[in-house]
């Protein structure tokens, strides 16, 4: 799906484009966002304007290995984009990266950065949020690596948009029990109340 934003027009990769460029890298990466939580369930659920792939910060640099003689754009909030050089190491308020092949191009992946302690994934949105980094994804059976979906729908419990509630319904009937359980406590401890607990209690 194309998509087009004041910074330009989005023409994302397929996630096998993606594993192509990753898979050689030792460090962790997943994808995310949305489609995270068609591989979830194991079929289409929407349409999608761009892919997520999610790193930890500490590994950033490896965006740019997987996209060599790419463009990378770091975006600074609230809303800005620039170019990220290749001996920079960007801060923390800086979550994700714009990626093309070029000059002029669409843009084809956005790479997403979570933070970590040792071994432990940590939020960047409350440090109380954790688990272990071999825990927050699995693979697909056709070999995508992807954000567990009550890791990805943490993120987008704290404003739910309509598609965030279309992801939400797909997911639920094959949630785990401890899926279910991790994530009220998630929401609970970050947002307080919340119209999904219900749900994921019933």
């Amino acid at each position: 799906m194309m998509r087009r934003t004041v910074f330009g027009t989005w023409d994302p990769a397929s996630p096998s484009e993606v594993v192509g460029r990753f898979s050689r890298l030792e460090s962790p990466w997943w994808v995310a966002g949305g489609l995270a939580i068609e591989l979830a369930v194991g079929r289409r659920i929407r349409s999608h304007g761009d892919i997520d792939v999610l790193l930890l910060r500490r590994d950033q640099h490896v965006a740019q290995q997987a996209m060599a003689g790419w463009q990378w754009w770091a975006a600074d909030p609230p809303g800005s984009l620039r170019p990220w050089t290749s001996d920079e190491v960007l801060p923390p308020g800086v979550h994700d990266i714009w990626c093309r092949p070029g000059p002029g191009d669409p843009w084809r992946i956005q790479v997403m950065l979570d933070e970590s302690r040792g071994q432990e994934w940590v939020s960047r949105r409350d440090p109380r949020v954790r688990r272990p980094i071999s825990t927050l994804g699995t693979t697909s059976a056709d070999g995508v690596p992807f954000l567990a979906p009550e890791v990805q729908l943490y993120y987008k419990a704290r404003t739910p948009r309509p598609k965030d509630e279309v992801d939400f319904d797909a997911v639920l009937p094959v949630f785990t029990d401890q899926q279910r359980l991790w994530l009220v406590d998630a929401i609970t401890k970050t947002y307080g109340p919340h119209p999904w607990i219900k749900r994921l209690q019933g």
